[in-house]
């Protein structure tokens, strides 16, 4: 922990599995959605992740980077800004380039979970954790293999749970600090009502409470009390994309048609704030901060 003392993704995390509350990381497309984010966390006294897809790294690049560094890091409540699912060298290239050139997000996922096996994740992953940690970036690793898709990201079929007995190894050969498990959880929506297998983030939060946190993915359509199980059995870190994309996005698309467009951008903006404001009530964390 020595390498990542003062680490925003890490303080919040392991300040909420003290705490037995969870932390919504939100996926942003924009700056009215990072502003959005802001907003509702400041709002309810809550610490967040502002969450970006490579693609949107790709996209707005550095000086993207930049601002959401700066509005997440000024705000009067701590959030930390965290990049999802960089599987393709090309992104987490870039996400290392910009950390090494002063521009760094507090943490990364290295998202290695399409590797036949476990050894091939750890082979691919620790280079770049090293180069992470050099820089002072937490990085979160999957093990196992979650299936389905989100814009943005890639396919992925063949889904393998999470073996407990094999995460604490799995941690150390990869040096990352942050574990996304496979539980019966997927991307995209679920077909059949979910089946979380909660025995395994017991088993997880065994082995590591107090020193890795544990991430949920695949939380489209989920139910509340399926949320509140996940937080109770070790989970501190809720990954959110589809719940306020979706109303932001349509609020917007609407508004656009009959209103100025400063008024559209505002109305969005407390849409997606309201979606927000809800996780931060459901997980817990509103008034933590």
């Amino acid at each position: 922990m020595s390498d990542f003392q003062g680490n925003r993704s890490l303080d919040i995390l392991h300040k909420a599995e003290r705490g037995g509350y969870g932390i919504l990381s939100q996926t942003c497309y924009d700056t009215q959605m990072a502003i959005g984010l802001v907003r509702a966390a400041e709002h309810a006294r809550s610490p967040a992740i502002l969450q970006l897809f490579p693609v949107t790294l790709a996209y707005g690049k550095g000086p993207f980077l930049q601002f959401c560094l700066d509005v997440a890091h000024n705000a009067s409540v701590p959030i930390a800004v965290h990049l999802d699912h960089a599987t393709d060298p090309e992104h987490l290239e870039l996400a290392l380039t910009l950390a090494e050139q002063g521009i760094a997000f507090d943490s990364i996922m290295v998202d290695a979970s399409h590797a036949d096996t476990d050894e091939e994740n750890i082979a691919i992953a620790r280079p770049y954790v090293e180069r992470a940690r050099n820089v002072g970036v937490a990085v979160e690793v999957e093990l196992g293999r979650l299936e389905g898709g989100e814009a943005g990201l890639r396919m992925i079929s063949d889904a393998k749970l999470t073996n407990p007995g094999k995460a604490e190894i799995f941690m150390r050969e990869t040096g990352a600090i942050i574990l996304a498990p496979s539980i019966g959880n997927l991307h995209g929506s679920y077909i059949n009502p979910p089946n979380f297998r909660q025995e395994i983030l017991k088993d997880l939060k065994k082995v590591f409470y107090g020193k890795v946190p544990i991430c949920l993915h695949g939380t489209d359509e989920l139910p509340d009390t399926l949320f509140l199980e996940c937080i109770r059995n070790g989970v501190s870190k809720i990954n959110i994309n589809s719940w306020g994309r979706d109303v932001y996005a349509k609020r917007l698309g609407e508004s656009l048609l009959s209103k100025p467009f400063p008024d559209a951008v505002e109305e969005a903006t407390e849409v997606f704030a309201n979606s927000c404001d809800r996780f931060f009530r459901l997980f817990g964390s509103a008034g933590k901060a």
